[in-house]
Formats: structure tokens, C-alpha cells, sequence
């Protein structure tokens, strides 16, 4: 695709993923830039809990929540994204999620060492130079069978876009941030010294998923059934107040903030339980029974639209450890769901963190 605007660039994978997931499309592999800078909130985060609004109003930059799981990131012209759709039956695609990033990250790799880096894939979803992250990933399915993995190569950084567009208690916090993401996060430039041609990335990335994955790309452009599914179901979703602020919209009635009082007997508290991912839980509490209950944050779960289900799931549940976690093991069984980075055990801990808040 080569360089398209932002909401392209972040979501006509998905009409493509559409396309494949129907039939009416081959398994596809995207490569393309933004050509403005956007902010991208990860699928249950939410935006005015996370997202600076006032400096990304203030800047022009759009904002864009992707399908797949994750943080909220900056990002630009300097990132080149890797967008790949593949039917699971392919055996080149696990389905297992830990098994797809550990496979097709190779790729990523195998690119950064071509470019002369000594790049090291760690463990869920990251590719490292140096002890320093490098490139990040997400992956999510659909229904009939279709994988979706996203990565980007990243050629440069803006460190300070990056920390400015994030919402932080202080000034003093959020240069916390940035130092911290110079500590961790790293590009071609600040490595290499200078940042290869476009030309030189794109040619090393399919020759990586040819040799890596032992498969052969034939060139192609968009189809005419892929463009009228964006146009038609993916671009109208992502322009919508109603998916930009989807969790918001899904538990109104949870957002009076902390320990507030809104019926007699029932009290609305929130904790956040950082395990490998972050996980953020406001609910609406009688005693130690959960009335409603609404779960965000970082993590992945695929498919990400399971999350409703296991919302749905523990209402009417005691904080019970016990019950809880029969409550989240069924979830798991049922719904084969999968949370790569982190544990039914872990999830189970975070929703008990509310009984510190309870009132009995």
C-alpha cells in the first residue's frame, strides 16, 4: 500500500482480514506507513482515561482504537507497519496466540539483524535490540478462522510526542514517562546511526517472510471487494463515537469515579492490578456481591469481544476467591478464549482486589 493516512493505515487490514475471512480474498500480507502522526488506544482501553485529549485536540492528531488489545501509543511516518491475514488452517499460522508471535516474529528478526542489529525476540510480543524494545505487536482472530498479527518496524522515535500524548497526574510524571520509554524503547536511528532507505526495510521484510516462513509473495493491490468492505463496514465503525468510546458507552452508569455511593447499599469502586499486563476494574458492589462490573486495560484477549461475556458472566458473583475463580475458569472453558501474558489466575486476583473496597 505504501503510505496512506492514518485511519487507513491502521484499519484496512481489517477489511482485508474481512475479505479473507469470506472467502474473497488470498491470505494477505499489508506493508504500509502512516503519512500523519495518530494516536492508537489499545481495544479495552479507555480513551479519556488514558489519552491527553486536550494535546491531541490541540495537535490535530486523530485518535484511533485498533481491534486487537494493548496500549495506547503515538505513532508516525516512522513506523513501518507489517499487517498479516492468514486463514488458521494455513499450517504456517499457530493458533495458538503465544506460538503465532513467537513464529512470525522471527521475521522481524531476521530484518533487524539484515540491517545489522542484534535483534532477539522476547516473550509475549516484542522483538528487542540491546536490551530495548523495538518493535511492537497485536494479534486477534475472527470468526470463521482468520488471524490477524500487526507489527511495525520502527525507523525512528519522537519521545516526547510520545509521553505528551499519554494523560498523567503531573508535568513531572509524564517526564518520568519519557525517560523511561528512552530507557526501553529504541529505533533504527538510535542504534544504526541513521535510518535506512524505505526501499531497503520493505525488500528485507518479504524476503524475510519467504525464507523465514518458506512461502512465496506475489505482488498485489487492492481488490475491489476489500475497498467497498472498508468503505461500507470498517471506516463507518472507526469513525464512530460508538466504537472510539466503546467501553465508556458499554457501563455508563460505573463512571462516578471512586467509592461513590449511587443507590443505598450500593457503592461504585475501581483498583488496578498490574500482573504482566495491566488490568484496570470498576464495579458496582453491594457488600462483597458484584452488581455490574466493567474490566479494561492493556491485555490481550482473543477474541477481544469475549471480554462482554466475561463481564456478563460475574455479575451477581461474591467475593468469594473460590467462586471467583470457578466464575473465570468457566469463562475460559466456554468461550475458548485466550489471554496471552496473562493467567485465569491472575485475572481472578485482580477482580478480588475489590474486596478491599467493600463494604460489609
Amino acid at each position: 500500500m505504501g503510505t496512506a493516512r492514518p485511519f487507513v493505515a491502521q484499519t484496512f487490514y481489517e477489511a482485508v482480514a474481512e475479505a479473507v475471512d469470506r472467502g474473497l480474498s488470498p491470505n494477505t500480507i499489508i506493508l504500509v506507513q502512516p503519512s500523519d502522526p495518530y494516536v492508537c488506544i489499545g481495544f479495552h482501553q479507555e480513551v479519556e482515561r488514558e489519552i491527553d485529549l486536550e494535546y491531541c485536540r490541540s495537535r490535530g492528531l486523530p485518535i484511533i482504537r485498533r481491534s486487537q488489545g494493548g496500549g495506547a501509543v503515538y505513532l508516525d511516518s516512522n513506523q513501518l507497519f507489517y499487517q498479516v491475514v492468514a486463514k488458521d488452517q494455513n499450517e504456517t499460522i499457530p493458533t495458538r496466540v503465544e506460538r503465532l508471535f513467537e513464529r512470525l516474529l522471527k521475521v522481524t528478526v531476521y530484518v533487524y539483524r539484515r540491517l545489522g542489529l542484534p535483534a532477539k525476540f522476547k516473550p509475549l510480543n516484542d522483538v528487542i535490540v540491546n536490551g530495548r524494545k523495538i518493535s511492537g505487536n497485536g494479534a486477534s482472530r475472527l470468526g470463521n478462522g482468520t488471524t490477524i498479527l500487526v507489527g511495525n518496524i520502527i525507523l525512528d522515535l519522537d519521545y516526547d510526542s510520545m509521553a505528551s500524548v499519554l494523560k498523567v497526574p503531573s508535568e513531572k510524571f509524564r517526564d518520568k514517562i519519557a525517560k523511561n520509554m528512552k530507557d526501553w524503547v529504541t529505533s533504527l536511528n538510535r542504534e544504526l546511526g541513521f535510518v535506512p532507505s524505505q526501499d531497503e526495510v520493505k525488500t528485507s521484510l518479504v524476503e524475510g517472510y519467504e525464507k523465514v516462513l518458506r512461502i512465496k509473495l506475489i505482488e498485489s493491490g487492492i481488490t475491489e471487494a476489500e475497498r467497498r468492505i472498508w468503505e461500507d463496514e470498517i471506516e463507518p465503525r472507526h469513525l464512530s463515537m460508538e466504537w472510539l468510546y466503546m467501553p465508556e458507552l458499554r457501563h455508563k452508569e460505573l463512571l462516578e469515579g471512586r467509592k461513590v455511593k449511587i443507590a443505598e447499599g450500593i457503592h461504585v469502586v475501581e483498583t488496578d492490578h498490574k500482573a504482566q499486563k495491566l488490568i484496570r476494574i470498576r464495579a458496582a458492589l453491594r457488600e462483597t456481591r458484584i452488581i455490574d462490573i466493567m474490566v479494561t486495560g492493556d491485555f490481550f484477549m482473543v477474541p477481544e469481544e469475549a471480554l462482554q461475556d466475561l463481564e456478563l458472566r460475574l455479575k451477581g458473583v461474591s467475593l468469594n476467591k473460590d467462586e471467583v475463580l470457578g466464575r473465570v475458569r468457566r469463562f475460559y472453558e466456554s468461550s475458548k478464549v485466550q489471554t496471552p501474558g496473562l493467567t485465569q489466575e491472575e485475572l481472578a486476583e485482580a477482580i478480588m482486589k475489590l474486596g478491599e473496597f467493600a463494604e460489609i
